[in-house]
């Protein structure tokens, strides 16, 4: 067998796609501000892509919240149910995961409150509180309308969820007939929430700067503290000066602002999604997508004849075989080193793959993921910009962020070159946001009851 000839400099050509320029993220910036403030704004609310619906959560977290809470946790295939115990400076927490079968994520909507009142109801007799009467925090991490605290209409499904007769209902409600179908449990759902505000809300408790809530797993969203008079929609209690806002930014894109920066891999995942044409800059960030834009982009460099000889494999060309999770482990190898990236290429049949394959997609992922992590970095800088605090902390959560390799640091760097001088941040990881921030919530809102009371 002759030299092969060395294809990563065609490969690092193609993958320019990828890259974005820093005039580029300024741009990105500029038009997801626009869209925010019309997101907030009275009269051009309804007609907004990124929504920034109301929260109408105003009391973040102050350390002294106390007692036993339930809390749910639902966004994506799995829910969990966790029982939590406040103390002075610390808390106690079990919890459990309980799969959502498939039949049921496509299935009625009645037949999914069902199977979670059920597990709500076995979880309950596991901890011996049956016979008590919990307050508990739902998070919920679907585009959701609050109308109040404990009143959320759902907007849309996402990541893979399509169940009927939810899309436009009160959710807490939904959930509330489940309990009372079954009449075994007495429940009082305080708060219904999604998962970036329970992360916000969850590291805001040990940390009080921190006042912007981001997720970067499955799906993509972002929420932070506004001053209530930019709120035009705000119709709750006046008086206080804060209000937390959850954007939705997983949509901006929706109405082709980004397709400026859009790749034909982008198109492709999009088209062949269950929900065409929605959730645009999550399709570009998110670990339900980072994977398979990779798979995409290697099919076509191996079609080119740039990768693998030109010979891909069955498993290579299927939709959903790359694996986000693969990301993460192939740019966990130190230079030089591919042993990750060899096991994964040899589990989608490609281990006649040469050491320069292996560099061409280690590079290919590297483009992928440091693209999220300039995009994510992008719509924060314009948080902070918007806030202009001088100093923030940003609670985040989500597997991307946990699991990759380089996502901190590569948000630290391009959020430092973004935001205006002066303005200081940090980035904090959570632990479990969503399942503790749900119990803080419900707390707050018991501790603010309280006091009105």
């Amino acid at each position: 067998m002759g030299m092969a000839i060395n294809q990563l400099p065609r490969i690092r050509e193609e993958c320019e796609v990828f890259h974005l320029s820093e005039k580029q993220c300024r741009e990105i910036m500029s038009r997801l501000h626009n869209d925010l403030v019309k997101g907030l704004g009275k009269d051009s609310h309804a007609n907004s892509i990124v929504k920034c619906w109301i929260t109408y959560i105003q009391d973040l977290p102050n350390g002294k919240e106390r007692g036993k809470f339930l809390a749910l946790d639902l966004g994506g295939t799995n829910f969990r149910v966790l029982i939590i115990n406040l103390g002075e400076n610390h808390f106690d927490m079990q919890s459990k995961i309980y799969a959502i079968p498939n039949h049921i994520m496509t299935g009625t909507g009645i037949a999914l409150f069902d199977h979670i009142a059920e597990c709500l109801a076995n979880f309950m007799k596991e901890h011996f509180v049956y016979e008590e009467r919990l307050a508990l925090g739902f998070t919920f991490s679907f585009p959701l309308k609050q109308l109040g605290l404990t009143k959320g209409i759902l907007q849309r499904w996402t990541k893979g969820f399509s169940c009927s007769g939810v899309v436009g209902e009160d959710v807490v409600q939904g959930l509330k007939d489940a309990i009372a179908r079954r009449g075994d449990v007495q429940i009082d759902i305080c708060a219904i929430l999604n998962d970036t505000t329970g992360t916000l809300m969850s590291c805001a408790w040990k940390n009080h700067n921190c006042k912007i809530g981001l997720i970067v797993g499955t799906g993509s969203n972002a929420c932070y503290v506004e001053k209530t008079e930019n709120c035009e929609l705000f119709d709750g209690e006046p008086g206080k000066p804060e209000l937390l806002i959850n954007t939705e930014w997983g949509a901006f894109g929706d109405d082709g602002t980004l397709d400026f920066v859009r790749t034909e891999f982008d198109r492709d995942v999009d088209v062949n999604s269950i929900n065409p044409g929605k959730q645009i800059q999550e399709k570009m960030i998110s670990g339900m997508y980072m994977g398979e834009l990779v798979r995409l982009a290697l099919v076509k460099y191996t079609r080119m004849g740039l990768l693998f000889g030109g010979r891909g494999s069955d498993l290579l060309y299927e939709r959903g075989n790359f694996y986000t999770k693969y990301v993460s482990e192939i740019e966990s190898d130190k230079p030089g080193d591919y042993t990750s990236c060899m096991e994964v290429l040899e589990e989608l049949g490609l281990s006649h793959a040469t050491e320069a394959d292996m560099a061409g997609v280690r590079h290919v992922c590297e483009c992928v993921s440091r693209r999220a992590a300039h995009l994510v970095s992008a719509g924060i800088a314009t948080l902070l910009n918007k806030m202009a605090e001088p100093r923030v902390t940003v609670g985040i959560d989500g597997s991307v962020y946990r699991f990759h390799p380089h996502f901190h640091t590569l948000m630290c760097e391009k959020i430092a070159q973004l935001v205006r001088p002066g303005i200081q941040f940090d980035l904090m990881l959570s632990e479990d946001g969503s399942g503790r921030g749900a119990a803080l919530v419900a707390a707050v809102a018991c501790r603010e009851r309280e006091v009105q009371a």
